[in-house]
């Protein structure tokens, strides 16, 4: 699949969709003085002891995996040196961190650089990689499926073998596929599967194509990631995916990109002039229904743990849809090296050391019912 059908309603490109990001974050700067000051900065507390984490946003590249990226050009991931990765050395991270246990996820570009039954064989060869280390390590990984996407029945084979048969968490997407959005009812059958299954789906962040962003010289990771996520979550919202597939529970990266900050803009979107121009066939959201619909995905710290990051989340949904992400290793330079083995010491400004236990531990483990048997919860 190359593109998108210029006859259908749904066409939505990466620079339409939020074509002027930069003037509607600027412009959409709205007032929501009681949410802020529930989440106003607390003074920073002391956080848990002991390994207690569940980091649902983590990376691995299985050797042949890497081989293979670095064998097609990519050198980065997202504007970041592709990092090498072994088990040993995440599990030297998690013990450094205390982080009980990581759920890992292939990154962008997933294993979609690569076209029929090449894609096919490395999606189930990271797969069964993961598998592996579900057995030989089960205390400490979980792991969500690549999918060989955008060939949608070649997915939807690959999730039905990565969740029944291998028994992994979850499913990892990225927000886009050749410039198609998640949201598009071409992923409608596969949106179905994973329903039926009451899967777990992180939706990670992918590069944006060259011809289709700004030329800054800017690495993908530090805003684009950001951007292409809430371009994800808003197409999921306006088509109706989410209201029409409630059994997926979606985990949205980096604190949602600016999705909680944009939110109120993206309420009141059928209320202005769009609404007249609804594509017919779709459900008109209304405002209180996009606020439902935005408190329900779930949220992760990955590079976000900061009193601004996390009061812009607490704004738009509850405690209780925050979860701990590292983002390890591509997170790896940015992480304090300090005394305290804290690797999100801003999660202190806002939440206290109860708060914490709940978005680092508790709330990760609810999603995850496998892993969460696994480590004894």
């Amino acid at each position: 699949m190359t593109g998108t059908d210029s006859r259908s309603p749904f066409r939505t490109s990466r620079r339409r969709l939020f074509g002027t990001t930069a003037a509607g974050l600027a412009a959409a700067a709205v007032a929501i003085p009681a949410a802020a000051s529930q989440a106003a900065p607390l003074r920073r507390r002391q956080a848990p002891a002991g390994m207690y984490r569940i980091d649902l946003h983590a990376h691995f590249l299985p050797p042949d995996y890497r081989a293979s990226l670095l064998e097609h050009g990519y050198l980065t991931i997202g504007g970041y040196p592709t990092p090498d990765w072994s088990p040993e050395a995440a599990i030297a991270f998690m013990d450094y961190y205390g982080i009980q246990a990581q759920a890992l996820s292939v990154s962008d570009p997933g294993v979609s650089y690569l076209r029929g039954k090449d894609a096919n064989d490395m999606a189930r060869y990271c797969n069964s990689y993961a598998a592996n280390l579900l057995e030989t390590h089960g205390t400490r990984f979980g792991a969500f499926a690549v999918l060989p996407m955008p060939d949608i029945p070649a997915a939807i084979d690959e999730a039905i073998h990565a969740l029944d048969t291998l028994h992994l968490d979850g499913v990892v997407l990225l927000s886009a596929y050749d410039g198609v959005y998640l949201g598009d009812p071409r992923y409608e059958p596969l949106m179905a599967a994973l329903n039926q299954r009451k899967a777990f789906v992180f939706v990670h962040p992918a590069s944006i194509p060259a011809g289709s962003k700004p030329a800054l010289p800017l690495p993908d990771f530090l805003e684009e990631f950001t951007f292409d996520t809430t371009r994800a979550a808003t197409l999921m919202m306006v088509t109706g995916l989410t209201q029409r597939y409630p059994g997926i529970r979606f985990q949205l990266a980096h604190a949602g990109g600016t999705l909680p900050f944009v939110s109120h803009r993206v309420s009141v979107a059928s209320q202005t002039v769009l609404g007249g121009l609804w594509p017919r066939g779709l459900p008109k959201p209304s405002v209180l229904d996009m606020k439902n619909q935005i408190s329900r995905f779930y949220y992760d710290t990955a590079l976000s743990g900061s009193s601004a990051a996390m009061a812009s989340v607490l704004a738009v949904t509850g405690r209780d849809h925050i979860v701990f992400g590292s983002d390890w290793p591509f997170s790896a330079a940015t992480l304090p090296q300090t005394g305290t083995h804290d690797p999100a010491p801003g999660l202190s400004d806002i939440f206290d050391a109860d708060a914490r236990m709940e978005v680092e531990h508790h709330n990760p483990l609810r999603q995850l019912p496998r892993l969460s048997a696994a480590v004894g919860r």
